[in-house]
């Protein structure tokens, strides 16, 4: 086996760099995953995730979790509601969606992140997480690589994985690919105890989604399982927009007032979205990755996720592909198809890239229909529906 006596360093423990590490772990590679938190428990996880049958479902089978994943995703999370400025319903997948369930190619259940880390952190040895390990800088080190983090410490590891998300540190040492702003730019909120603090918009969502649009603008919503309404407010705007707006992210009482000016013509109701304080916001400017992106593969380094392949969130399809990542590097590496480590890196990144392509037009396409005016019709498309939306 091309890993047999080789030290493996997974740089970030979120889903696809904890999922190949469990990978590699039941083929018992000398494998740890460098995390920056202090421990398991020190933030708050993103919003929710739908897995896809042939990405992320297939990675999770791979790794023989199927079943603890069967414990903690959310039946019926799957499903939309979309209305339009006045909150009037326009489509209901809980009255309109057919019934699905594991096996069925079509089914996307939904799963908190943070359950989602939690069974995969417990699925790995204790030792083979360290935690507190912010990545400062790579040197190369005979055939691979000495790791230097901000605490002080450092590690020596034959193979470098960068699955330190959209951001990444490390993708600098393979590609100075730059990124590409998108156009559109969101503010992201956090609506906590949802059902109390924002109860109309937490009784439309009906636990699952809620998509809000209407003539260019877009709020989308995510329910979690602890009670938080998650939401993006959409815009088209210059990438600067928000850093130059001067709109205080941590006042809502201020952002209020711009949103009651942005969405003038939206129902007074929305304005329920600044009503408490127990809000949280953060920006979100939305960028990706030339489609066309490539690059020489090494023999002792690769990446994987949004470090490889960031897109907007518009799609679904970020999680996915890191996973579908996870199981094919795994799948190259300790398979019998290759003599060395560079042969199989190169046959993975050729692959992912192609797979990114697929999955990039897709996320670049509704993110620039979701913002267009003819907005709503766009998405009643997406859902099948081709009735007019009114």
């Amino acid at each position: 086996m091309l890993l047999e006596n080789k030290q493996v360093a997974i740089i970030g423990g979120g889903p696809a760099g904890l999922t190949l590490a469990r990978l590699l772990q039941q083929k018992d590679v000398n494998v740890k995953v460098y995390e920056r938190d202090f421990d398991q428990s020190v933030r708050q996880q993103g919003s929710t995730l739908d897995l896809h049958y042939d990405t992320g479902l297939k990675a999770i089978g791979a790794a023989g979790l199927m079943d603890e994943f069967k414990k903690h995703y959310r039946p019926g999370a799957d499903k939309a509601v979309i209305v339009n400025s006045k909150m009037d319903i326009i489509f209901d997948e809980h009255q309109e969606k057919p019934e699905e369930g594991f096996g069925d190619e079509h089914f996307r259940p939904e799963i908190d992140r943070g359950p989602l880390r939690d069974l995969l952190i417990a699925s790995l040895k204790k030792e083979n997480i360290v935690w507190n390990s912010r990545f400062a800088e790579m040197k190369p080190s005979g055939a691979g690589w000495e790791i230097l983090f901000e605490n002080g410490t450092s590690a020596y590891a034959d193979l470098v994985i960068a699955a330190d998300g959209a951001n990444s540190k490390v993708r600098k040492y393979i590609t100075a690919i730059p990124q590409v702003y998108s156009g559109v730019t969101s503010i992201e909120g956090n609506i906590y105890n949802a059902e109390i603090n924002a109860p109309k918009l937490w009784q439309l969502a009906k636990g699952g989604s809620l998509f809000a649009l209407e003539n260019g603008k877009t709020i989308f919503f995510i329910t979690k399982g602890d009670g938080t309404l998650t939401f993006l407010i959409g815009l088209k705007t210059p990438e600067n927009w928000l850093a130059n707006s001067g709109i205080d992210l941590t006042d809502r009482a201020t952002v209020g007032v711009w949103f009651a000016a942005e969405f003038a013509e939206w129902s007074q109701e929305w304005k329920e979205l600044f009503a408490t304080d127990e809000l949280t916001m953060a920006p979100r400017v939305w960028y990706h990755f030339p489609l066309d992106q490539c690059w020489t593969a090494l023999p002792n380094l690769t990446m994987i996720g949004d470090a490889a392949h960031r897109l907007p969130a518009y799609a679904g399809e970020g999680a996915n592909q890191a996973l579908a990542d996870a199981l094919e590097l795994y799948e190259a590496l300790c398979g019998k198809e290759f003599e060395t480590t560079r042969q199989a890196i190169a046959s993975f990144e050729e692959k992912m890239l192609k797979r990114f392509v697929a999955s990039a037009e897709e996320s670049l396409r509704n993110t620039e229909g979701l913002h267009t005016e003819n907005n709503l019709q766009f998405l009643m498309g997406l859902f099948g529906n081709t009735a007019p939306a009114s």
